[in-house]
């Protein structure tokens, strides 16, 4: 390879004049492409060596036609070795990459070359290790790329969505996702959202719409919800968009995903063949699909309502009735899946709990919602376990607003206690307070537990609901252990409330007499109460009005019982 080292200034020529030498370097990089076109010769070590000089050379030069001669030979290389490959980036490539993708012209061989060496590198290197090495490299490319995404009406568009929706829906991607957050300059975001909208409302591929509904997934929660609304603000963008547009595809095209693949992973998990690989594989892929239109349906519940409780106008009443039309239709799917299971006595599986927890987040918005249907299935879905749960959890956990908001209602209270399934809720309460608690991100979770319980407490009377003693003592104890190192008044008056009501069909010799109950048991709930009453009769409000409603709840409760409690009211006679 003579001419090529000429070609670089390091021969026997390195006298030779300036036009000679980018004549040597136009051709000898022409040879080592065409060379390169037989796979044997580009997997050779020889070949392989050269792409660090190429690298060095593509740095230098800035005329098109030797830089798509280098990039031509770079994939080639790369495509035929793996060698190639780690050649590339350890010798700098995504830094090559990065700084000169922005100046490349939109759908031009170069950029195609680029996205496609991008590509090669993702499938043979672990993103995690590119995030770590090259992280604002990698934001640079993104934004570079976003625009092709956006701009261009051939192959090299589902080339930029794949690329895209690989780096960004990594598992490895958080990093590279707070980078593009803080990014300054947001139009990246919008070329995201007009090819997506593109990709969307065209006639593509069944397989292409879904990559892009999993590159929106991974761009809302970059950007937030907001990112399927508002204007499209891009000088290079002729197409006017309405602002909706992308929001009414994202949850169109959410659903009919959805209705098609909960379809099929009914069909295998009911009626297709057992035990093959090839089912598990396709039951498992289907089911990380469906938990992306899952994810994007909850979060445009969530646009939703934050949209309803501004009273903005970032949509009109016509857009909002079209969403809340397709959130009905996409739940009743939802709910027919879990009719289903339920008739094939299925209780376990992620694809239940991820289906449970979709409906509990549009439930939480209108309770009231497929009411029929949401109270025939009301005992399965609260009997619901993760392929990893030992008993229902966070099935109960997901249903926890709805059940807080119809336990208001003497109807709502009947339902659960009908069922049985008032228990679920006070185990779940149990495990969310007691020892060896499970951790949660939101702890206001805690105190709708508390809610449905008092509501249900409350109303005993009317919808006859006696509580058995093994709940009833489990809970007094995780009340008791919750609030032992609190100093907050919500949290002491919300545990005495529910407290004094399971005190009202008990006594403190009842309670010790049972194997689960001790006397530390007895000190705790004594020095709760002692708390709680502590500002009885002082005339001193005792915090928020809320908890002045409870504190009535629990000096009324008091006064009923407090004689079959000795040790409890010495302490708050003390």
């Amino acid at each position: 390879m003579v001419i090529f080292i000429s070609g670089l200034g390091k021969g026997i020529n390195s006298g030779n004049s300036s036009e000679n030498r980018d004549a040597y370097l136009q051709l000898s990089v022409t040879v080592l492409a065409a060379f390169c076109r037989v796979p044997e010769i580009a997997s050779s070590e020889d070949m392989v060596s050269k792409v660090p000089p190429i690298l060095e050379l593509m740095l230098k030069e800035s005329g098109t036609s030797i830089l798509e001669e280098c990039y031509e030979f770079l994939y080639l290389v790369t495509n035929a070795t793996g060698d190639g490959v780690t050649t590339l980036y350890e010798s700098g490539g995504m830094k090559v990459l990065a700084f000169q993708m922005s100046t490349f012209a939109d759908g031009s061989r170069l950029m195609e070359l680029a996205i496609r060496l991008l590509q090669l590198m993702l499938s043979k290197l672990s993103l995690e290790i590119i995030t770590n090495d090259y992280l604002s490299e990698l934001s640079t490319i993104v934004t570079v790329v976003a625009r092709e995404f956006a701009v261009l009406h051939n192959a090299l568009k589902f080339e930029s969505l794949h690329l895209l929706t690989a780096v960004l829906s990594s598992n490895y991607s958080a990093l590279l996702h707070e980078a593009l957050r803080v990014m300054p300059d947001s139009k990246w975001s919008m070329y995201m959202r007009v090819g997506v909208v593109a990709i969307l409302q065209n006639r593509v591929a069944p397989a292409e719409k879904l990559q892009a509904l999993i590159l929106a997934e991974s761009i809302v929660s970059i950007k937030g919800e907001e990112w399927l609304i508002g204007k499209i603000d891009l000088p290079d963008i002729q197409d006017s968009i309405p602002s909706d547009r992308c929001l009414l595809l994202v949850l169109e095209s959410s659903r009919v995903e959805i209705a098609v693949l909960l379809n099929e992973l009914a069909y295998l998990k009911y009626e297709a063949s057992k035990n093959t690989s090839s089912t598990a594989e396709s039951f498992f892929s289907k089911q990380r699909n469906v938990a992306i239109a899952f994810s994007l349906v909850e979060k445009i519940i969530r646009l939703i309502s934050n949209i309803a409780e501004s009273e903005g106008g970032l949509i009109d009443d016509n857009t909002f009735m079209k969403v809340m039309n397709g959130l009905n239709e996409t739940i009743g799917v939802v709910l027919e899946y879990l009719q289903d299971a339920k008739e094939h006595e299925r209780k376990k599986g992620n694809d239940l709990l991820a289906s449970v927890r979709l409906v509990g987040s549009y439930l939480a918005e209108t309770p009231h919602a497929c009411k029929e249907k949401v109270r025939e299935l009301l005992q399965h879905m609260l009997s619901i376990e993760g392929e990893d749960e030992p008993s229902p959890f966070y099935s109960v956990f997901f249903l926890l607003p709805m059940l807080c908001q119809t336990t208001m209602e003497i109807e709502g209270c009947k339902d659960l206690v009908s069922s049985g399934m008032y228990k679920a809720v006070a185990e779940c309460l149990i495990k969310l307070i007691g020892p060896g608690r499970v951790t949660v991100e939101d702890d206001g979770c805690i105190f709708l537990a508390c809610d449905t319980i008092l509501n249900l407490l409350l109303k005993k009377e009317q919808v006859r609901f006696p509580m058995d003693e093994s709940t009833s003592i489990h809970l007094l104890k995780a009340l008791a252990y919750w609030t032992e190192d609190s100093n907050d008044p919500t949290i002491i008056m919300m545990a005495s409330c529910i407290c004094a009501l399971l005190f009202d069909s008990t006594s403190e010799e009842a309670l010790v007499n049972n194997t689960y109950f001790d006397s530390n048991s007895v000190n705790s709930l004594s020095r709760l109460f002692a708390r709680s009453l502590a500002s009885w009769g002082q005339g001193a409000p005792y915090g928020k009005k809320e908890d002045m409603d409870l504190l009535e709840i629990v000096t009324a409760g008091y006064s009923r019982w407090a004689h079959r409690f000795p040790h409890i009211k010495e302490a708050v006679e003390r």
